[in-house]
């Protein structure tokens, strides 16, 4: 009788495995998926845009006339953090872009979301305005330091694209 239970119980066990890889393998076929679709999905940043050139003590930057293959990925204003702006974008190559801007002192602050990157020394003019090169180990960047705040356009772009998102921008304040 012992040794009838053992073998029942481990057929019943090879019989459950069974219909467990049945059911999921149904799952599977008949559940769409796709494995092309994009895992970053877009986000729409208009609100915080607004509450941002709401609140913040300069005017906020972000990006207008960009072409549809630019992707908004993250946004955020933080207003007790040195009135850190956000805006992040994935570039039509995939490559990151963001916009950063804040009244924290520029000596931490540009480092900090640059991921480290360090001043070369160089400007690029940008719609006529000239811009400070910064390069990094991850991140390269394009640095703005006005009265009062700092902007940085940042990621992993090429300076050219860099370059281009920075034309882009449009600061204004509501």
């Amino acid at each position: 009788m012992a040794g009838m239970r053992g073998r029942q119980t481990v057929r019943d066990m090879v019989l459950s495995m069974a219909v467990i890889g049945a059911v999921v393998a149904v799952i599977y076929v008949f559940i769409p998926h796709d494995e092309k679709a994009d895992p970053v999905k877009a986000v729409d940043y208009r609100v915080e845009l607004l509450t941002a050139r709401r609140a913040a003590p300069y005017p906020v930057a972000a990006p207008e006339g960009l072409a549809k293959e630019w992707k908004p990925t993250s946004v955020s204003y933080r207003g007790a953090d040195g009135n850190a702006w956000h805006l992040g974008f994935l570039d039509p190559d995939g490559e990151y872009v963001a916009v950063e801007q804040s009244t924290a002192p520029a000596g931490k602050y540009i480092p900090q979301v640059s991921q480290q990157a360090t001043k070369t020394g160089r400007t690029q003019q940008i719609a006529g305005v000239p811009w400070q090169r910064w390069e990094g180990p991850k991140y390269d960047a394009l640095v703005r330091e006005d009265k009062g705040s700092t902007t940085v356009v940042t990621g992993t772009a090429s300076y050219e694209q860099l370059a281009h998102f920075a034309a882009a921008l449009e600061s204004k304040k509501t």
